[in-house]
């Protein structure tokens, strides 16, 4: 089955999840806040240094009734979520918002933004990827733009988003993990030459929390 007719099958009250849990958001803006991670099965960008390759195919994750989600959180003191992936707006979170606002839950995802937005968010953090650039809206309704960077030419894609999000928007640059020793040089000195732009660092791994 290819994955454009897999998402074209899915109902709206189900998505495939990879795993969802409560913990500290541990990067970018929000990094200290407790939230409930909803990570989504299924992505098509195939970046090189993700660390969550296991999400890449939908079809191999549990579809999961948001409904059934939403019980799971109540369990929890959370009153925030965070949807990630994967790409998880791959599929139509209309229905999943909804039903999370009115359970009075705040709303974030991260999202490269490369399929069309649906759900309405407190906050959207944009993480784009060169294969697949985003859709001209999300640079006007990103809260947040958060930039991997991998290798010299991650600084220049940096700017190239920059110049296209809302005056709002906080910009940061965060070292990818694998090349940690060569990358947090890179972005340190970068930020500190460029300093409209801020440090992420992925303080849950260095915290050895999930």
């Amino acid at each position: 089955m290819t994955n454009k007719k897999f998402i074209s099958e899915l109902n709206e009250d189900k998505i495939p999840i990879l795993e969802e849990f409560y913990s500290i958001q541990g990067e970018g803006f929000n990094t200290g806040k407790a939230a409930y991670f909803v990570r989504v099965g299924g992505c098509d960008l195939a970046c090189r240094w993700c660390d969550s390759k296991e999400s890449w195919k939908p079809e191999i994750h549990q579809f999961v009734k948001i409904r059934n989600i939403l019980d799971r959180i109540k369990q929890t003191p959370a009153d925030t979520i965070v949807v990630t992936g994967g790409e998880p707006l791959t599929y139509n979170f209309d229905n999943f918002c909804e039903l999370m606002t009115e359970a009075g839950l705040a709303l974030m995802i991260e999202t490269s933004g490369a399929y069309p937005l649906s759900g309405k968010w407190d906050w959207i953090c944009l993480s784009p990827k060169r294969q697949k650039p985003p859709k001209n809206d999300y640079f006007e309704k990103a809260n947040e733009l958060k930039v991997i960077v991998y290798e010299n030419e991650d600084l220049l894609w940096a700017e190239e988003c920059a110049k296209k999000v809302n005056k709002s928007c906080v910009l940061f640059l965060q070292p990818e993990w694998s090349k940690f020793a060569v990358t947090k040089n890179m972005v340190v000195d970068y930020v500190k030459n460029n300093p409209r732009w801020n440090v992420s660092i992925q303080t849950h791994k260095f915290l050895k929390i999930p």
